[in-house]
């Protein structure tokens, strides 16, 4: 196993992404909300105000492990979006969130700004995280340009 400074940065993306999504659950179960799970609500707090296709939601990256259209079928089910045909391609759903869902995406914006208050407390400066930004957008930018560029051999 790699001992590298690059694989531990990548293990520690990889848990904090995990530790978050389990912040999210957490939370929804402690505000009694057992209708939408914790990918479903990132889902939902991404498309905020827009209207989107699922096809637009996926390209955006944000779901990886997830199945997209399965999580916006069910936030349907839940009342928490409202799916509309495209008046120009009858094929393509565009997506929004409903009352329900800007309520939620209300709280979660509420909870971001408590842990955005907290952030200083726990020695986290704002320069320390638009330095963090920065760092994980040029990772972002360095993995993309590696895309098919290497491969892998089992030789």
């Amino acid at each position: 196993m790699l001992s590298s400074t690059y694989y531990s940065s990548i293990s520690l993306i990889e848990r904090l992404h995990r530790q978050f999504l389990d912040l999210l659950k957490v939370e929804l179960e402690r505000g009694g909300i057992h209708d939408i799970n914790n990918v479903q609500s990132l889902i939902l707090y991404n498309i905020g105000h827009d209207e989107l296709t699922v096809g637009e939601l996926t390209i955006r990256g944000y779901y990886l492990g997830s199945n997209v259209s399965y999580n916006v079928k069910k936030m349907v089910e839940n009342e928490y979006l409202v799916q509309t045909r495209s008046v120009h391609d009858k094929r393509s759903v565009r997506v929004k969130l409903s009352d329900k869902g800007h309520s939620l995406c209300n709280a979660i914006t509420r909870l971001y700004e408590a842990h955005e208050s907290n952030l200083a407390d726990h020695g986290i400066s704002e320069d320390t995280m638009t330095n963090l930004n920065k760092m994980l957008e040029d990772m972002e930018q360095f993995w993309t340009a590696q895309a098919g560029k290497i491969g892998l051999s089992l030789e």
